[in-house]
């Protein structure tokens, strides 16, 4: 592949791995014992950590430029992919360099698309990493892969908008720290099928805002959880809209291929850190005379996994040139593609880490179980494999009959 890092992406990939060595993996075992006796899902360490990343320039690196206020790194997407990859080894490294998802799509496009006292309001203290916000788009009651199917009411008023309707997975909302939301909505039901949706921010304490159910993920209460949120009579003024009417698809779009890079690359490091376990507890564990690690099928499955992590990651990096050089619309095929392959990957790396593990493997004692849970569920979120694969196929017919449309029988 023709990409190449840059001098400073080089730099701050260095500077992210001995950070790592010096501060996240030496208090990851203080991290979740303080999360386990924390009332509000913030372990006191994460104060620690983040001063540590400030004062190394390790702060918002998935960011570009925020000129005159916070000058960024402008970092290319080649080039902050490794860095994606090395925080997702730890599964709360990225908040302690505050480039945790949903915050980090959720500051792009209020960014890109919010007025100046939404701006002020919510960028600036997300960007400080002193709250949280929520994306609050899945809905309980409709397939919501198609975002056409999205039910929650935005209507105009002459003060503003109300919101009514229901969400779920809305992740980190439950959190105490988490303040706003950013929702999407039906703005105009009867309008062309893409342009119906808005998109709007939404203060999670304004009236008529209540968390419902609270579901957990493979039985593991994540900070801040998945929860329902429940808009009744919801009014936010209209300055709290992101972009324009009928605007929220097509931004919904735009949050969700760097976030694509970003979540690929993640599970590539949990990948690498799974084949780590397997490989250490394979040198442990005799049996039959030999330890594991001479067992030819423990062999082929380190050596299997070794090369599908390889192969993973340069597909990933194939996309985030695309990006950085002809955009993400023409690289949808390349996106969408990496969301199929790259977590079904780790899920296969990391099943073979528990079945060399044992019994050992699915308890809390590893991380295993808890990387395979969220490996899974990858598989849904941000659009399940089956709508990827759908987008991957329709763009390949096409190359061979332009006018091919979906629902045609012709």
């Amino acid at each position: 592949m023709p990409y190449q890092f840059s001098e400073t992406g080089l730099e701050l990939q260095d500077q992210v791995r001995r950070y790592m060595e010096a501060f996240v993996y030496p208090n990851e075992e203080l991290y979740y014992s303080q999360l386990e006796g924390s009332t509000d899902g913030y372990p006191p360490v994460m104060e620690k950590l983040k001063a540590a990343a400030i004062e190394r320039g390790l702060w918002n690196l998935f960011l570009p430029d925020l000129e005159p206020h916070h000058p960024g790194t402008k970092l290319s997407n080649v080039d902050y992919a490794p860095i994606s990859e090395v925080l997702g080894r730890v599964g709360f490294a990225s908040e302690a360099l505050n480039c945790s998802a949903p915050d980090t799509g959720n500051m792009e496009i209020i960014h890109k698309y919010g007025t100046d006292r939404v701006k002020a309001t919510w960028l600036e203290p997300l960007l400080a990493g002193e709250i949280r916000s929520a994306f609050s788009m899945t809905e309980p009651d409709v397939a919501s892969s198609d975002a056409t199917n999205i039910g929650l009411r935005i209507e105009r008023t002459p003060d503003g908008y109300v919101l009514n309707g229901r969400k779920w997975f809305s992740s980190g909302a439950a959190s105490p720290r988490c303040k706003v939301l950013v929702v999407m909505g039906l703005t105009d039901p009867e309008g062309p099928a893409h342009l119906r949706q808005s998109m709007v921010v939404v203060p999670i304490d304004t009236p008529g805002v209540s968390i419902g159910m609270l579901p957990s993920v493979f039985g593991y209460s994540e900070i801040g959880g998945h929860p329902e949120v429940v808009y009744r009579d919801v009014k936010i003024p209209s300055d709290h809209l992101l972009g324009q009417e009928g605007g929220g698809f097509a931004i919904a779009q735009a949050r969700l291929g760097p976030g694509r890079i970003h979540h690929c690359m993640r599970s590539i490091g949990v990948a690498e850190r799974a084949l780590e376990l397997m490989v250490s507890r394979s040198l442990e564990r005799h049996t039959f005379g030999s330890s594991l690690a001479h067992k030819g099928l423990i062999q082929d499955w380190i050596a299997e996994s070794r090369i599908a992590i390889d192969m993973a990651r340069e597909y990933v990096m194939k996309a985030a040139h695309l990006m950085d050089t002809v955009g993400s619309k023409a690289a949808a095929t390349e996106i969408s593609g990496i969301k199929v392959a790259v977590p079904r990957m780790a899920l296969e790396v990391i099943d073979r880490a528990i079945q060399v593990h044992g019994a050992a493997g699915v308890t809390q004692f590893t991380p295993l179980a808890h990387m395979y849970a969220g490996m899974r569920t990858l598989r849904i979120a941000d659009g399940p494999d089956e709508v990827h694969k759908m987008t991957i196929a329709r763009r390949e017919i096409r190359r061979h009959q332009p006018s091919f449309r979906m629902g045609s029988t012709s």
